[in-house]
């Protein structure tokens, strides 16, 4: 985003200056406002009325036609901040509104009002028919919602010490899914250190989370934050998709994607958040079309946006804990971990793989306190005039090595091997080289780590593979990048063949019962497909992932329409 700032005649009184102001609050002519008719119906509120609130299911899209709206925003401390008004021509939504999730501020009539409602299903097919149009009020959409971010404006508040693990998780999975969020320190901030007198009885009901309505959380999973916030709302278990894809890496974004915008119905699972391991990515490079370089979160977010464009659904995170498949109507039910299923007449599977866990002792111990398997800013900021370890030697491990020596006073690179020729691709090696704070040490693995009063961690111990000394090193934070298991364990007993390493076989290399041979990308289920680095054979780079989520859905189009003919 561009680093000016400026204000147009309907901000009024706020308290944010939004970057790029016209493109994120552009006024629309009376002729488009004309086009947009067909998509809405006109509704009426007479002053002071919510036509919005937050924590509630937003309505859909606003189109002002006379009147003032105020938007507010409200926080779960009884804060009331004042963001911005909105006059005649303009219009009331976020990228949430896409998909009908809740609203992050409040907007009240200011006087009597006239709007067009936009539904979310009309909204969708907004933008798609009305290409020019829909453009600028996608990029609104999206401006606005980045605005909210980085304004900590419309979601709750986090109050806990910054240094504290489960501060950096809960910032993390917050961040990685694009969700506003406000933290307050209890060292700095009066209000937040009288809830923490009041709801904490430890140090372990920390980080307190207080959602805008006022519910205060102790230590949340994501889970539980995801459903109190309204990230996600009810599932309709009784709907049958088309598609279900489980995994919202790069590869199950991009059959969400071509899918949903060529009419197929789509549910995307993911237990975490959109992006899978690429979204950690603190900056791609070698990506056809981004010479510069963009991060793996900026990538999958523009992803991410684009499937709900076309109507995917983003249920995020619930986690998939089985799926049969003997259903002798062709359909697939999939259990989730709310205890109940979801339908659909396909599934893609796009799980990934998750970053292997050495054989490191007390490394359980100090997971989420020291230990990490990615290197966002958040975990950068813990890293600022520190010394840091990082395991591995793959593509991962060498962008965040890079990223990190940005922060970290010095990045020790431990790599079991004695090189990174095989494993790092050579612009990545260039660049380590070059950087005068990162030190390789090859031929070396982490063998133990030991913490601090606090439980937190404070020391790493390594040794040399070719020597049997031990050597060790004050570390507050050890990055971890040392290869990937499969995420299949939610496949076990489905019939969908797997390898020796638990990656999804597909094509010519499984067999199928009672049918044609599978297709390059059908297991050995059919109506079961693999994409990504879950797939056995996978290339295991962005790119590839990509290209075979796209892929598929030729695969798909072609399984459901034999589905559909009738038996001779």
């Amino acid at each position: 985003m561009s680093a000016d700032t400026t204000t147009g005649p309907a901000a009024g009184v706020n308290a944010y200056a939004f970057p790029r102001h016209e493109q994120t609050f552009p006024v629309l002519m009376p002729q488009e406002i004309e086009r947009m008719r067909r998509f809405g119906e006109l509704r009426s509120y007479r002053d002071g009325e919510a036509l919005f609130e937050t924590g509630k299911v937003g309505p859909g899209m606003f189109v002002v036609l006379s009147g003032t709206v105020a938007i507010t925003q409200r926080d779960g401390l009884g804060h009331i901040t004042p963001v911005i008004d909105q006059g005649p021509g303009q219009f009331l939504a976020e990228i949430g509104q896409l998909s009908g999730r809740v609203a992050l501020v409040d907007g009240h009539a200011d006087g009597d009002v006239e709007t067009l409602l936009i539904p979310p299903d009309q909204l969708r097919a907004l933008l798609v028919a009305e290409a020019e149009l829909g453009e600028r009020i996608m990029r609104a959409l999206i401006l606005r919602r980045v605005s909210l971010i980085q304004g900590g404006a419309g979601g709750p508040v986090l109050i806990g010490p910054t240094s504290l693990g489960d501060m950096a998780r809960l910032q993390n999975f917050l961040g990685r899914n694009g969700q506003p969020h406000h933290v307050l320190d209890p060292a700095t901030d009066k209000d937040a250190a009288d809830l923490v007198a009041r709801y904490a009885t430890s140090r372990a009901d920390l980080p307190l989370v207080v959602c805008p309505d006022g519910t205060v959380l102790r230590n949340p999973s994501e889970p539980a934050i995801a459903y109190a916030i309204g990230m996600i709302g009810e599932h309709n278990h009784e709907k049958l998709y088309d598609v279900a894809v489980v995994g919202s890496g790069p590869a199950g974004l991009a059959t969400a994607v071509y899918a949903a915008s060529e009419g197929l119905s789509v549910a995307v699972f993911d237990a975490r958040a959109f992006g899978g391991q690429a979204g950690a990515s603190a900056r791609i490079e070698n990506y056809l079309g981004f010479p510069t370089g963009i991060s793996g979160q900026a990538l999958a977010g523009r992803a991410f946006n684009q499937a709900q464009k076309f109507g995917a659904e983003m249920l995020i995170p619930v986690s998939i804990r089985s799926l049969d498949c003997s259903r002798n109507d062709g359909v697939f039910a999939l259990a989730t971990d709310c205890g109940k299923s979801m339908r659909a007449k396909s599934v893609v599977v796009a799980s990934g793989a998750r970053y292997r866990r050495p054989e490191i002792a007390n490394l359980e111990k100090f997971e989420g306190r020291g230990v990490w398997y990615w290197a966002s800013p958040i975990e950068a900021k813990l890293c600022i005039g520190q010394d840091v370890v990082l395991v591995g030697g793959g593509n991962s491990a060498g962008q965040a090595a890079v990223f990190l020596s940005g922060h970290a006073r010095k990045v020790y690179m431990i790599i079991r091997g004695g090189g990174l020729g095989a494993s790092m691709s050579r612009y990545l090696i260039e660049r380590i080289e070059a950087t005068d704070n990162i030190e390789l040490i090859f031929n070396a693995e982490v063998v133990g780590l030991e913490g601090d009063e606090d439980a937190s961690l404070a020391r790493v111990r390594w040794r040399s593979r070719l020597a049997p000394e031990e050597h060790s090193l004050d570390i507050r934070n050890l990055f971890l990048f040392v290869g990937a298991d499969p995420a299949t364990g939610w496949l076990e007993g489905c019939g969908v063949m797997v390898d020796r390493g638990g990656f999804v076989v597909t094509g010519a290399q499984c067999t199928q019962k009672d049918g044609p041979p599978a297709s390059p990308l059908e297991t050995s289920v059919p109506g079961v497909f693999a994409v990504g680095d879950v797939r056995s054979g996978s290339v295991k780079r962005v790119g590839g992932a990509i290209g075979e989520g796209a892929q598929v859905v030729a695969a798909l189009h072609g399984y459901l329409a034999d589905a559909m003919k009738p038996a001779l």
